[in-house]
């Protein structure tokens, strides 16, 4: 039952998710929008969070052990709590992003490389936004458009850090923090994901180099065996052998035959004599 809440609120729940991200940019992007614009933002804001906190309690009242699905998601608890301690508008920005990256990662259609980009653009652009909206009034900062809070937000989650702009604000330098873990642990994602699929690749190749082997050795094998069984089937070399020319051919062996007579013998003829005078 569970699992299919989860698949059945899957697509609403990212929707919702996307609208909460244009009612966020909205007011940052044109603060000097009518002031109903300001209010319907807020409460989309509020409603998308409403909406998730709403699917955690239901995942919780169908959980088969409620204790054990509070201690498996400790993240989701904490994302709902979060904006009922203190409600700034950043808290419910973080707690939106922890709720979609959670529910997205248990997606099984999102693979993780979707998964990754989405997070680096999700954070980039959150990233951007907030530190705007923080650093924008700020008397000596120096983040006041939208191009330079992108550029600081790419040139942090890269750790790169030129320091040609930087948040002066105590709220912006948490956001910097948590910018830069947040960039280290995407790099590292990604890094693992690259050299997983550089070993899968070599494992792949080996295992094919293998089976080519096998083979070979199996029909040099057949082979050897056909030559012993056309080796036991065939006649001797010598019989079928011609004999070459000029050799004499073998002389008949003599077979005796008994005498008719009683003597059994050879019999020889008496010489002729001279006549008398």
């Amino acid at each position: 039952m569970r699992d299919r809440w989860e698949e059945r609120t899957q697509v609403p729940l990212l929707v919702l998710a996307v609208a909460f991200g244009i009612a966020y940019a909205v007011p940052i992007v044109a603060p000097g929008a009518d002031p109903w614009v300001h209010r319907l933002c807020t409460h989309v804001e509020w409603t998308v969070w409403a909406a998730f906190a709403l699917d955690y309690l239901v995942r919780l009242a169908i959980a088969p052990t409620r204790w054990a699905f509070v201690r498996s998601h400790p993240v989701d608890l904490l994302a709902v709590l979060l904006p009922m301690v203190q409600p700034l508008r950043l808290l419910r920005v973080v707690s939106t992003l922890l709720l979609v990256g959670r529910r997205a990662r248990m997606a099984p259609q999102i693979t993780l490389t979707t998964y990754v980009a989405g997070a680096v653009v999700g954070l980039m652009m959150f990233g951007s936004l907030a530190v705007l909206h923080v650093e924008r009034d700020a008397p000596n900062g120096n983040i006041k458009t939208l191009g330079d809070a992108v550029w600081w937000s790419f040139t942090t989650m890269t750790t790169v850090g030129y320091g040609d702009h930087a948040p002066t604000t105590g709220l912006g330098r948490v956001l910097a923090v948590g910018l830069m873990l947040s960039g280290i642990a995407l790099l590292g994602v990604v890094t693992a994901n690259i050299a997983a699929w550089f070993i899968s690749r070599f494992d792949r190749d080996d295992a094919v180099e293998r089976r080519h082997t096998e083979l070979l050795e199996a029909l040099t094998l057949e082979v050897r065996e056909l030559r012993a069984e056309v080796a036991r089937l065939s006649p001797a070399p010598e019989l079928l052998a011609p004999a070459a020319p000029g050799t004499p051919a073998a002389a008949p062996v003599p077979v005796s035959t008994p005498a008719s007579g009683p003597a059994s013998g050879p019999t020889t003829e008496p010489a002729p004599t001279a006549p008398r005078a």
